[in-house]
């Protein structure tokens, strides 16, 4: 049954004319004489699903996908079949391919889902998203990127090892693919299930189809199949957005009624900047919580550091973050402005009080199947879209996992062993970390959150610490290893402590400041084609659980989920620097050139000492082998 069609449902702003479906109205009146003996009324039977031309539509773009791979992996010559090419694509790419790639591997399908439906319950302030992500482009373009560029370093670990030695090296290896696992399992489960949960599409046969396809992909094309196809997965996802706004605000009467109907709903608050931290969304929430949260995954992740150190120049590298931040907020934009379509129509017939829907991530897909119903092929196209976003988040996770493990675990002992040797191994841990994946998301469905709040989530716990560990790296010259080591353990087990107990204990929306929702337009299930209208008793999709109590443990639990990697962040740097001058501070004169931000040699002037050096020039000596974890103490 559709709430927004004129001529199956209702209409948007006359509930008095909602109908129902011929098919639908006879199933009622079965029931209604006892001929229908089920105990409810079976109303995902009339749910809208895919068609032919959508699943066409969604193959096209695996197809796409699996092509761009295979030209990469057929293009490739001689002379670029090495893992350096295979990781790095002989870093010689430009601004507007890599910007755009770290766009789409950002903007998953948790994103493509989420943010929607987070805009629908809490307003237009979601934009705030843009700003958080402005401060942090910003800060990693002038502060991160120089230091990993001028070492021409291929994993971001690689820095840890020169700073603080092996160990720590081996220990942001360790959390990162951790932590990527988790994530890239949450990106390829979270909308297979969602999908499967909204429009019946079968679950297994999408997590399995996509996993091995962007599997297949990475291992045969490298980075440079990542690269492009990310180029060409960020215009789906584009594609997708628009249509569906279209759609929906013409729906809905045109810009201007959406923006009524929004602004009496409340959903138009960009003036909420109270300080209550458990708020999960407000000003301060996205600049400070949120800033810090895409800090960790821009500034210390190695995803996102393999595509800077990619770039052809520092320049196009640092250009490259503004392409980034240009795409997130038209992509972030249109999705927030998706989410407020969404909230008018379907302000006076919410689908989650009505039972349409189980859970607020099931908010988009229900929409698009609902608006498209008689547009054969635009459904395929969200379908595209959402899976576009989980194609270049998985790829790119396939090949920082193994290029981390060749670089940071395996290289020592693969001094002396062939490039050819070395560039198959490479291909085998990707294939290995893409069975992974597919491994993880199926281990994801025991997790209770919402996408975008567990995708995060997983984040901030991990990433959060290890940004810690290059703050004190690159600004605090004082850290010694017994520092980051203690500020890591303290900071990661804050997060994970944080995380735990709010899943445990969550918050209640009126805590969250979920923004109301209302069912009181929805038509009666024993209505006639008279089109009689009443108000619904409805079941909340949305858990209601209130902590008892006011104490500090359970405020910390109830806080927004953006703090808490500022939260770990902030703890690693405080214990690192007091642990530090208790155990007797690193002297900076014994820190080698380059580790240190403010200790940078200029562009030109380091290019010409690091050719003037004899000793890395021989490339059979041991300790001079470019990306050899030995030269961070020879050198």
């Amino acid at each position: 049954m559709s709430l927004t069609s004129n001529n199956l449902g209702c209409t948007l702003h006359d509930p008095s004319r909602c109908v129902f479906t011929a098919e639908s109205l006879l199933r009622r009146k079965l029931h209604s004489s006892g001929l229908y003996t089920d105990s409810t009324i079976d109303m995902d039977s009339d749910r809208p699903g895919f068609c032919l031309w959508d699943y066409a539509v969604f193959a096209v773009m695996l197809g796409v996908s699996v092509s761009i791979g295979l030209f990469q992996s057929f293009r490739n010559t001689s002379s670029r079949s090495n893992v350096d090419s295979f990781f790095t694509g002989n870093r010689d790419f430009s601004a507007m391919p890599i910007g755009l790639s770290l766009c789409a591997s950002f903007m998953s399908a948790v994103q493509v889902l989420g943010v929607p439906s987070e805009a629908y319950l809490y307003g237009f302030k979601f934009l705030y998203m843009c700003l958080g992500q402005g401060l942090n482009s910003l800060m990693t373009a002038v502060l991160f990127i120089p230091v990993f560029y001028r070492l021409k370093i291929t994993s971001s670990s690689q820095y840890l090892g020169m700073r603080f030695g092996r160990g720590m090296q081996l220990l942001g290896s360790f959390q990162f693919i951790v932590a990527t696992l988790l994530y890239t399992g949450i990106v390829i489960f979270a909308p297979a299930v969602i999908l499967n949960q909204a429009t019946g599409l079968n679950m297994w046969a999408s997590l399995f189809s996509t996993g091995l396809i962007c599997t297949f992909y990475t291992t045969v094309g490298g980075m440079k199949a990542v690269i492009w196809t990310d180029v060409f997965q960020i215009l789906v996802m584009l594609s997708g957005f628009i249509a569906i706004f279209i759609q929906g605000t013409v729906l809905a009467g045109g810009p201007a009624r959406v923006l009524e109907i929004a602004y009496n709903g409340s959903r138009i608050n960009f003036n909420d900047f109270a300080l209550n931290p458990q708020r999960r969304y407000s000003f301060w929430s996205f600049t400070v919580g949120g800033t810090m949260v895409w800090l960790s995954m821009y500034a210390a992740n190695q995803a996102q550091v393999q595509r800077y150190i990619s770039c052809r120049t520092e320049n196009q590298a640092q250009l490259a973050l503004l392409v980034n931040q240009l795409g997130l907020c038209l992509i972030v934009g249109s999705a927030a402005t998706c989410g407020i379509v969404m909230f008018a129509l379907y302000s006076g017939c919410d689908p989650l009080k009505t039972g349409r829907i189980t859970a607020p991530d099931q908010y988009m897909p229900y929409m698009v199947l609902d608006i498209f119903q008689n547009n054969p092929g635009f459904p395929g196209l969200f379908l595209a879209c959402a899976y576009s976003g989980t194609l270049s988040t998985v790829s790119t996770s396939i090949n920082a996992m193994a290029a981390v493990t060749m670089e940071d675990v395996l290289k020592p002992w693969l001094i002396t062993v062939s490039q050819r040797k070395q560039l198959m191994l490479s291909k085998s841990l990707s294939l290995l970390y893409g069975l992974g994946c597919i491994t993880m998301a199926a281990l994801s469905s025991l997790l209770d959150w919402g996408v975008l709040q567990g995708s995060f989530t997983v984040m901030g716990v991990v990433n959060g610490p290890l940004l810690g560990a290059f703050i004190l790296g690159m600004f605090v010259p004082a850290t010694n290893k017994p520092g980051v080591f203690s500020g890591v353990a303290v900071g990661f087990c804050l997060s994970l402590w944080l995380a735990v107990g709010s899943t445990i204990y969550p918050p209640s929306p009126h805590i969250m400041g979920v923004l109301p929702t209302s069912a009181s337009h929805c038509p009666t299930w024993n209505s006639t084609l008279n089109g009689t209208t009443a108000s619904v008793p409805v079941p909340s999709g949305l858990r209601d659980y209130e902590l008892e109590g006011d104490n500090f443990v359970q405020s910390l639990y109830s806080m927004s989920y953006l703090y808490f990697g500022a939260l770990s962040t902030s703890s690693v740097v405080l214990v690192g620097v007091v642990v530090s001058y208790v155990t007797g501070p690193t002297k900076k004169e014994s820190i080698r050139p380059g580790l240190l931000r403010w200790y940078l040699e200029p562009k030109t002037q380091h290019q010409q000492t690091c050719s003037a050096r004899p000793n890395r020039d021989p490339p059979q000596s041991k300790i001079t082998v470019r990306h050899s974890w030995e030269k961070l103490y020879f050198l």
